[in-house]
């Protein structure tokens, strides 16, 4: 199955959990969205080890199972979709969590997240168990 991750999920599979490991084991295509590597070199800036987790992503990236995802005017009409959805809802989430969800859609794939708010997303494929890999 392919997937797109999220920003705790990598840093999850980062620390060798074992439920993030075993899902990025079994994707056949990793999809990582332009606004996850921006929250994630924003957090390694904050860290001690910058230079290290810098060179940790740009192996990662450079896989064959990885492909970076843009955001282009298609994204932005998937935004607006999953933006007034959830404003109906009274359900708001993060903006980067909303260009990520928007990016899920574009691409038809499901996203790989520990945050429960994705939930709210009418038809957005949640994975957060290997199980749910097939």
């Amino acid at each position: 199955m392919n997937i797109l991750i999220d920003t705790n999920t990598y840093a999850s599979f980062k620390y060798g959990e074992e439920t993030s490991v075993s899902i990025f084991q079994k994707a056949k295509l990793i999809g990582l969205s332009v606004i996850v590597i921006g929250e994630l070199l924003s957090g390694f800036r904050l860290g001690k080890h910058e230079k290290q987790n810098r060179k940790e992503l740009n192996d990662f990236i450079v896989s064959t199972r990885v492909r970076i995802l843009s955001i282009d005017e298609n994204t932005s009409y998937y935004y607006s979709v999953i933006y007034h959805q959830l404003k109906e809802k009274g359900k708001p989430i993060p903006t980067n969590d909303l260009w990520i969800a928007a990016t899920a859609f574009q691409n038809g794939l499901p996203i790989f997240t520990y945050d429960r708010h994705f939930l709210e997303i009418n038809g957005l494929l949640v994975i957060n168990s290997p199980e749910l890999l097939i």
